[in-house]
């Protein structure tokens, strides 16, 4: 899931210190920790859970290596007797997550962690890193595939997004969400994601003539898509029905890519040029600072337009690019555990969310305790154990995409647009939960 030796060190500074203290202090009980989202963004009306896989690889292969305690032991900060706990470490607990591809909601726990409290402390950055940003992408990219009504979209956003890992993680986001492909040939190959391309104004650029570069590109490959917006659009478009004239039979182009301009209008009057020239086959595909809401408008005006690459906006999610996420202690040495800053109280105890209602407007989620049995679909399922990975933690990307097309349709309808919701989905806690969370209040209260 990385590049980089020495991952173990992937963690904050605090997050050592704590540790050794734990281990000094012999604070070693069975904690429970929560990684959830506090509230969503105005602009989302769910987010699509994504990441669990990185999470889980992550703490079935995280050590500490020599060169690791070697640093660590320079810092200065660290017993000789912590250092070779670490050397040791292993995390053995247990997961507990909603599947990817689970549409979730505001204060729903995402994934539990149930381990001894040194362990369970110690991998709260790296996790929290995984599932927040795999999650922020994956949910951007459902609003782009709703946007679209079917039609393809091509991943175009690596060369702009935040590094070599958040594009490859990216392109795995976007496919469970329900991008069709990506142009990242390496997270084709690392994925299984399809990967898929056309040309660059550069290759037409390098010839001496248009026609003459796409004669020649379309010699090499025959169902390629042109890119026809380099001088005069509509002239390039004219310019491939010249070639279609020159080929005969031989023509087999599979369509053109618009990439500027008024993208509705030159859409509209390429598909005349080409329907009139008898090319009714060749589609038209577009790109260009393409959103969710840019891609709205266009369908919405009528632009004929078969398939999109969505890059920049969809890469870094430009309207929404954080999550207010959090991995909070919920409970430790059996007892619960929580917090009470003011818009940051959580909730105590080992947890169940159930999903009830039969899809659409019914529909509403219910957190409780893990131990409860409500009416509806529990959602958190264990995927670790022991520290090993269980085959509930082993879902194939297919499996994972086609859960998460099945569950994003059985959404009420006001969810699956891009306008806010109203009303918004609902959540509540359940009646053993909020009366284990007022106990608790008035418990730490007196204190």
């Amino acid at each position: 899931m990385h590049g980089y030796a020495d991952f173990a060190l992937f963690t904050d500074l605090y997050e050592l210190t704590m540790v050794q203290a734990y281990v000094e202090q012999g604070m070693g009980e069975v904690a429970v920790f929560d990684l959830f989202c506090r509230d969503l963004p105005p602009q989302r009306n769910y987010l699509l859970a994504c990441g669990l896989d990185d999470a889980l690889s992550y703490l079935k292969q995280v050590r500490f290596s020599p060169e690791a305690i070697d640093y660590l032991r320079g810092h200065g900060a660290f017993g000789e007797s912590f250092l070779q706990w670490l050397r040791s470490f292993r995390f053995t607990g247990e997961v507990r997550a909603v599947p990817e591809g689970t549409p979730v909601f505001g204060n729903e726990p995402i994934l539990e962690v149930i381990a001894p409290l040194p362990e369970a402390q110690l991998v709260e950055p790296a996790l929290l890193n995984q599932v927040t940003f795999q999650t922020v992408l994956a949910s951007k990219a459902a609003r782009v595939v709703a946007a679209a009504g079917g039609r393809g979209v091509v991943d175009f956003g690596m060369r702009r997004m935040h590094g070599v890992d958040a594009a490859m993680k990216a392109a795995r986001a976007f496919h469970i969400a329900g991008v069709d492909a990506t142009s990242n040939v390496l997270a084709g190959r690392q994925y299984g994601v399809p990967i898929s391309g056309t040309m660059a104004h550069s290759y037409i650029e390098a010839h001496d003539d248009e026609l003459g570069a796409f004669r020649r590109f379309a010699e090499i490959y025959p169902e390629t898509i042109l890119l026809v917006d380099t001088y005069d659009t509509l002239e390039g478009v004219r310019k491939v029905i010249a070639l279609a004239r020159e080929l005969g039979e031989d023509f087999r182009v599979k369509g053109i890519r618009l990439d500027s301009g008024d993208l509705a209008d030159l859409a509209r009057q390429s598909r005349r040029l080409l329907d009139e020239a008898g090319l009714k086959s060749v589609q038209i595909f577009a790109s260009g600072g393409l959103d969710e809401n840019r891609i709205s408008t266009l369908l919405a005006e009528g632009a004929p337009i078969d398939a999109f690459g969505v890059g920049t906006r969809m890469g870094v999610s430009t309207d929404a690019p954080a999550l207010d996420s959090a991995y909070k202690l919920v409970a430790y040495a059996g007892e619960g555990r929580m917090k009470l800053s003011a818009e940051k109280a959580t909730l105590p105890g080992r947890k169940q969310v159930f999903r009830a209602g039969e899809g659409g407007d019914e529909m509403h989620d219910v957190i409780a305790l893990s131990d409860e049995e409500l009416d509806g679909r529990p959602l958190l399922r264990t995927v670790m154990k022991d520290g090993k990975r269980l085959p509930a933690g082993r879902e194939g990307l297919e499996a994972i995409r086609d859960r998460a097309q099945r569950e994003i349709a059985e959404l009420p309808a006001r969810l699956r647009g891009l306008d806010p919701a109203d009303p918004p989905y609902p959540v509540r806690i359940s009646d053993r939960l909020e009366a284990a969370r007022d106990h608790l209040r008035r418990t730490l209260s007196d204190k």
